[in-house]
């Protein structure tokens, strides 16, 4: 489904389906946002009520989970908001579009 990283292949390789007309645009960084928002801040509260430690130790634990996390969620959200727009015919027909 990707050519690259985050980006979409023109056409699947095994059917043929032109990928051009499908579109996630900025759904999958407001999920992973959201998401990450949940769980780091969650995990932050615990770890801030259960042991009290100093603030340079949240980033160092934080920052990096934060960045992997992100960099982990992107591509399977942005290709199930792809597959949805796919499974309930959301493809932009419209002319001008």
């Amino acid at each position: 489904m990707f050519a690259g990283y985050l980006t979409v292949a023109e056409r699947c390789e095994v059917c043929d389906l032109d990928f051009r007309r499908l579109d996630a645009g900025d759904g999958p960084a407001v999920f992973v946002i959201l998401l990450l928002g949940v769980i780091v801040v969650g995990l932050a509260l615990v770890v801030e009520v259960r042991f009290t430690p100093p603030y340079w130790l949240h980033l160092v634990l934080w920052l990096p989970l934060t960045i992997g996390l992100a960099l982990v969620m992107l591509p399977p959200l942005k290709a199930w908001l792809i597959a949805q727009h796919y499974r309930h015919d959301l493809l932009d027909d419209r002319p001008g579009a």
